[in-house]
C-alpha cells in the first residue's frame, strides 16, 4: 500500500463567513477520509512553487471564486502542471473550479453556463458510462449533490467520458483516461456549507430571480456525492499497491 500523501493545488478559499471552518483543503482532507499527515497542500493562487508530481499518490483541485476564462497567471501554470503530472500517470481529481481547469488543460471549452448560476442541493443523473468507472459505478443513478457555480464545462475534452449530468448541467463529471476526474459538484460540502454558500449568494441570487430561502430550505445531506473522494483514494493508493 502506498505512503505518498495526497497533494491538495489550492485554488481559492471559502467565503467569509466559513472560513471558521477551515480552508477548502481542509474540507477536502476531512472528506476524503486522509489524515493530516497523509496530505501537503500548495496554495497555487498565492503563486507558491508546484512541486515534482511524482512525490504523490494523486492530486485534488479545489474550488474558488476565480474565473478559469480569466486565464490568471497562477491559473495557467497549474493547468500546464497538471498535463505534466497526467503524463506521469498520476491520479487527479478536480472539484468545481478544478473540474473546469482540468477540462481547460486538456482542450475543453469553459464558459459561463448560458442557463445562468446553479445553486443548491441537485439531483445528479448518471450517465450510461458511469456503470464502467471505477468511481462511480456502484452509485445510484441519481443522487443529491451540492452545487456553486457560474462557469461550467461548455465542451469537454475530446477524450473525455461525461459521467454525470444535471437539468442545468450537462458535464457534472467527466473522466479522461483512466486517472483524471472532475466533478462540477461540491462533494466535500456538507449542508451546513452548502446553506453557508447560499446565505452569501443571497442578493446575487435575489437578483436573479432566485429564493435563497427556498433554496436553503431544500438543502439536504448528500453522502452519496462525497463518496467518489474516498473511492478516488482507495484507486490512487491501489495504482502503488
Amino acid at each position: 500500500m502506498s505512503h505518498l500523501p495526497f497533494l491538495i493545488l489550492e485554488t481559492g478559499r471559502p467565503v467569509p463567513s466559513l472560513r471558521r471552518l477551515g480552508p477548502f483543503t481542509h474540507w477536502i482532507r476531512v472528506a476524503a477520509g486522509l489524515s493530516a499527515r497523509d496530505t501537503a497542500v500548495c496554495p497555487v493562487l498565492d503563486d507558491a512553487h508546484l512541486p515534482d508530481p511524482r512525490r504523490y499518490a494523486g492530486v485534488f483541485v479545489t474550488g474558488s471564486a476565480a474565473m478559469v476564462t480569466e486565464r490568471l497567471p497562477w491559473s495557467e501554470r497549474s493547468a500546464e502542471w497538471l498535463r505534466e503530472a497526467e503524463s506521469h500517470g498520476l491520479p487527479l481529481f478536480g472539484i468545481c473550479y478544478g473540474h473546469q481547469l482540468l477540462a481547460h488543460a486538456f482542450g475543453g471549452e469553459v464558459g459561463y453556463n448560458p442557463r445562468g448560476r446553479e445553486m443548491g442541493t441537485v439531483p445528479v443523473r448518471l450517465t450510461p458510462e458511469a456503470g464502467r468507472d471505477p468511481l462511480f459505478s456502484t452509485l445510484p443513478s441519481e443522487l443529491p449533490a451540492h452545487t456553486t457555480h457560474l462557469q461550467t464545462v461548455l465542451a469537454p475534452p475530446k477524450d473525455a467520458v461525461v459521467l454525470a449530468q444535471s437539468e442545468r448541467d450537462d458535464c457534472q463529471a467527466f473522466r479522461i483516461g483512466s486517472q483524471t476526474w472532475g466533478v462540477q459538484f461540491h462533494p466535500e460540502f456538507s449542508a451546513q456549507m452548502m446553506r453557508g454558500y447560499i446565505r452569501a449568494r443571497g442578493e446575487d441570487l435575489r437578483r436573479e430571480g432566485s429564493c435563497p430561502h427556498g433554496l436553503a430550505r431544500e438543502v439536504r445531506p448528500a453522502p452519496k456525492a462525497r463518496e467518489v473522494l474516498r473511492r478516488f483514494v482507495r484507486h490512487a493508493r491501489q495504482r502503488h499497491a
